[in-house]
């Protein structure tokens, strides 16, 4: 049974999943755009017979508090330092971390700032290599980054709009008829809520900070060499196959199965991946 719970951090109030005996494993599930921890509402259910499951939304997504972009920073660094304050208090000392898009540079930084904490990882479509960024997808992207004007802000809001959230989710999807559409409407209406424009294009600009971590990760994952698997949407095209592929540079054991789906692979594939989770954690124990 999963509970709905909320916690306030940093003067913030941090709406969070939670399901499992604590005393099992943690595994923090880390959502990326635009969507919360509603993209884990399947998966959140078939882990907890077998970990201690905690999902939270980022601030200024799902049902986290946005405090407007003048009185809240938002930056990865940011959002990587509210869920440390979570996890710390709810005590949880260690756990792995499942990351998908933007849960992948907050996941990376808490790895980097305690990488004892950290007892595996699970990436799925969150990249950590310049090779799994599908080319074109992400110009406007860096242009945005090196210079914030009206034109570049203007390609940046398309990604707010309705038909680029739902491209997001049907895109490489082996049947688009097994995606619920409430799912894409869900996340437009919540960023759309008044002042979630301007928090959006802020990350937006800021993403562009993440690959300058990529050594100090690649030298985290060759000096720790943390359990990794890497289960992989072989549709999406905002992180190609080849991001997947690449974690077995850094770490040889790294485990990859590329599955038949786009960037949100758990809403046609989420049994087959909660079954390697289990399969893959389960064999290190």
């Amino acid at each position: 049974m999963t509970h709905h719970r909320y916690a306030t951090v940093g003067g913030h109030r941090v709406f969070y999943r939670e399901a499992g005996d604590p005393a099992q494993s943690t595994i923090v599930l880390l959502h990326g755009y635009p969507t919360s921890s509603f993209m884990f509402r399947e998966l959140i259910e078939q882990l907890a017979g077998d970990f201690h499951v905690i999902a939270p939304d980022h601030l200024g997504f799902g049902l986290s508090d946005a405090p407007p972009v003048t009185e809240f920073d938002y930056t990865f660094d940011a959002l990587a330092g509210i869920t440390a304050g979570l996890l710390a208090q709810l005590h949880v000392e260690q756990y792995a971390i499942y990351v998908q898009d933007y849960g992948a540079p907050i996941g990376w930084r808490l790895a980097l700032s305690n990488p004892s904490a950290i007892t595996g990882i699970v990436t799925q479509n969150g990249n950590a290599y310049q090779a799994g960024f599908v080319p074109g997808f992400w110009d406007g992207v860096w242009e945005y980054h090196r210079r914030r004007d009206e034109n570049t802000e203007d390609a940046m809001r398309q990604a707010l709009s309705l038909e680029a959230i739902r491209w997001q989710y049907v895109t490489g999807a082996p049947d688009e008829t097994l995606i619920d559409p409430t799912v894409w409407w869900h996340d437009f209406a919540l960023v759309s809520r008044p002042g979630n424009a301007a928090i959006q294009l802020d990350l937006f600009a800021d993403y562009a900070t993440n690959p300058p971590l990529y050594p100090r990760l690649h030298e985290y994952f060759r000096k720790h060499q943390p359990p990794l698997l890497a289960v992989w949407g072989e549709g999406d095209q905002i992180f190609g196959p080849a991001g997947a592929r690449a974690f077995a540079t850094d770490l040889p054991e790294a485990e990859v199965h590329l599955l038949p789906g786009g960037h949100f692979l758990l809403e046609t594939a989420v049994n087959e991946v909660a079954q390697l989770i289990r399969q893959f954690f389960s064999a290190r124990r």
